[in-house]
């Protein structure tokens, strides 16, 4: 019950990050360094906390992107490194906030950095490596890049607040929810490969292809976690399956299932997610829901069409190594769910 079924396509690709990681593996040998430095404080808990999350086993998936962007469109300077650091601490001050937001325990297996240190150094941390990420955008000397990922910042901030508004609201519709998490997921992914060819000094046109290629990807990549979150493993998801039944969270799956279900179950959904009854017996229960209603495969589906937009985007681009490996990559995001 509750399994992801399989995307039975002939055309269906697996994909890799691997050829992403061996294109990048020596500028991501910098960034590491930079990350490692830029973390560091003389206050001793900053390191502390920032480690905790930077060295939980991540794959770093934008930086890399940011990396591979630049080098596509013949960048040859330093300050792709540095941009690509200030995208990694983005997502790990966005990740602390949500833990705190969110009241999760477990992040990839370990305990949150709210469950060690508390929800108020989690936040303060956070607000650090946000700094730190916007000192490293200014030492890069582009306006237009630090205006792309200062605006990103803004947008995935009002993500969480419009995700903290719809929390627990099962009238939430398929467009509100989808507004969420192109605020809240995807405009990192899209800034982090837009910069890449802003700095290479790439054609506007090149530059609007990486950033719908980005914002795609990012849309994809969060409706295949909320498809693992019902019907995956924890090693998949890089963290517990079921949290987000369990914190109550509206996804995609939920708002799919709720809309096409019996008013008996509607208010089952009403009592699980309103109400907290959302122990591991709900759990199956909505995963058999979900099953019944079609709702996993279906955002399958809807993660497949954003891919398709991704793909597309890059497709009038010159044939690269770069372009080869970020087409993998949706492939790869896509293909955690089979």
């Amino acid at each position: 019950m509750g399994v992801v079924v399989s995307l039975d396509d002939k055309k269906n690709n697996n994909g890799s990050v691997q050829p992403l990681i061996d294109l990048t593996t020596a500028d991501m040998s910098r960034v590491n360094e930079l990350i490692l430095s830029k973390a560091g404080s003389d206050v001793e808990m900053i390191p502390e906390v920032a480690n905790h999350l930077i060295s939980s086993g991540g794959k770093r998936l934008r930086p890399m992107i940011t990396l591979a962007a630049a080098r596509m469109f013949g960048y040859r300077g330093d300050g792709h490194v540095k941009l690509a650091t200030s995208v990694e601490f983005m997502h790990t001050a966005t990740l602390l906030h949500d833990d705190v937001v969110d009241e999760s325990d477990l992040r990839r297996g370990k305990r949150t950095a709210r469950m060690i240190w508390g929800n108020q150094a989690s936040v303060l941390v956070g607000d650090f490596l946000l700094g730190q990420a916007f000192k490293m955008m200014v030492d890069v000397g582009s306006l237009e890049a630090l205006d792309v990922l200062a605006t990103s910042a803004s947008v995935i901030a009002e993500g969480e607040v419009m995700q903290l508004a719809a929390a627990k609201n099962l009238e939430t519709t398929e467009d509100e929810y989808l507004a969420v998490i192109k605020a809240k997921t995807a405009a990192l992914f899209s800034a982090a490969a837009e910069v890449g060819p802003i700095i290479a000094s790439a054609s506007r046109t090149d530059r609007q292809a990486l950033r719908s290629y980005g914002l795609n990807l990012g849309l994809a990549f969060q409706l295949v976690d909320d498809a693992l979150d019902y019907g995956g493993n924890a090693r998949d998801l890089g963290k517990n399956t079921g949290d987000d039944f369990r914190e109550g969270k509206i996804t995609l799956p939920v708002v799919l299932t709720y809309r096409r279900g019996t008013p008996d179950e509607r208010l089952f959904w009403k009592e699980a997610l309103e109400n907290g009854a959302n122990d591991d017996k709900g759990l199956e229960k909505a995963k058999g829901l979900m099953t019944r209603y079609g709702a996993l495969s279906d955002t399958i589906q809807r993660a497949r069409h954003f891919g398709g937009i991704a793909r597309d985007a890059l497709a009038p681009l010159d044939q690269s190594p770069q372009k080869d490996a970020l087409l993998e990559v949706i492939d790869f995001c896509i293909s955690r769910v089979n």
